[in-house]
């Protein structure tokens, strides 16, 4: 059976919306399991949401000399958890693998595991953190290992604003990853709105100038309610401008402030690249584990969803 999403992607009238989370710790047994996954739906039960987002979290020191705010801990297959939580939420779930570390041997049993074990059909690459270590499989051998399996994995890819802003070359990565096989992108979370802007701008004007449709971007938020969760977003590489870090920081309610400043940031986003036929969807997610901080993803889902469903009837009433 192919993958669900991929009719919804094809659909540019219409926002496509996910929650992502990670593997619990691979310390956790079976009855925490339980309690984890029922837990994480409970939250859910309330929401109109399209799918899933499990991250396949790894050791990143190679990418930055600063030290991780938050430990560093294995966790439980990304692909089992995968499994569990489409079976228990009757949704499709999109599972993020990196790939760097296996050979292309065990690269290409994964991906018959990940097809026939565990039931995975929407799939986001990752490469390594950093061009330093052992890097056995790069990203594009492992894309070409992909077309090699009968498997028809609906694939998608990264995109890193900030990266843009550093290099400008991003849609460039965007392409490239396209005539990969990747048939939509998932943001970095996003802060600093003009190099999200910028990204899009440039990516829907060389996908113009090339004749070419463009991929659907799913934009990443989450909220923030304390300078550690601010500090371990900067240590991902994500770009938080001074004076958004003061506003949060300073204000009496830290996180209902984040809140407003995602929900500025994605009406600027969507104000100048709406017309630029650039599908777009939204992914909400939570850095920690803190209650206060995954309740307020799902008051952050519900108001960013709400603004861009508005903003996408708003526009099809006129064109």
């Amino acid at each position: 059976m192919k993958s669900e999403l991929a009719n919804k992607f094809q659909d540019p009238s219409r926002g496509v919306y996910f929650i992502g989370t990670t593997p619990p710790k691979s310390s956790l047994e079976e009855p925490m399991l339980m309690e984890v996954s029922t837990k994480l739906m409970n939250r859910l039960n309330h929401i109109e949401f399209d799918g899933l987002i499990v991250y396949d979290i790894q050791d990143e020191s190679s990418r930055t000399n600063k030290p991780r705010p938050f430990p560093f801990m294995e966790t439980h297959d990304p692909r089992a958890w995968s499994n569990r939580l489409s079976q228990l939420a009757r949704k499709p779930v999109i599972t993020y693998k990196s790939v760097s570390a296996r050979s292309e041997h065990e690269f290409i049993k994964w991906l018959d595991e990940s097809w026939n074990t565990f039931g995975i059909r929407d799939l986001v690459l990752v490469g390594s953190p950093s061009s330093e270590g052992n890097i056995q499989l790069p990203l594009s051998k492992a894309y070409n290992c992909l077309k090699s399996q009968t498997q028809e994995f609906n694939l998608g890819g990264v995109t890193i604003a900030e990266r843009h802003a550093k290099k400008g070359d991003e849609h460039e990565r965007l392409l490239k990853k396209s005539a990969d096989g990747c048939e939509f992108f998932i943001s970095q979370a996003v802060y600093n709105p003009q190099a999200t802007i910028d990204l899009i701008s440039r990516y829907a004007r060389e996908c113009r100038e090339q004749n070419s449709k463009p991929k659907r971007i799913i934009l990443t938020f989450t909220p923030c309610g304390s300078e550690k969760t601010l500090d371990f977003m900067e240590w991902l590489g994500i770009s938080v401008p001074d004076a958004t870090r003061h506003r949060i920081l300073d204000a009496k309610d830290p996180l209902a402030e984040s809140i407003k400043i995602c929900r500025n940031a994605l009406e600027q986003i969507i104000e100048a690249t709406l017309d630029l036929d650039v599908p777009l969807g939204l992914n909400i997610e939570s850095l920690t584990n803190r209650k206060g901080e995954i309740d307020a993803s799902i008051r952050l889902f519900k108001l960013l969803k709400a603004t861009l469903d508005l903003k996408l009837a708003e526009h099809s009433l006129e064109v």
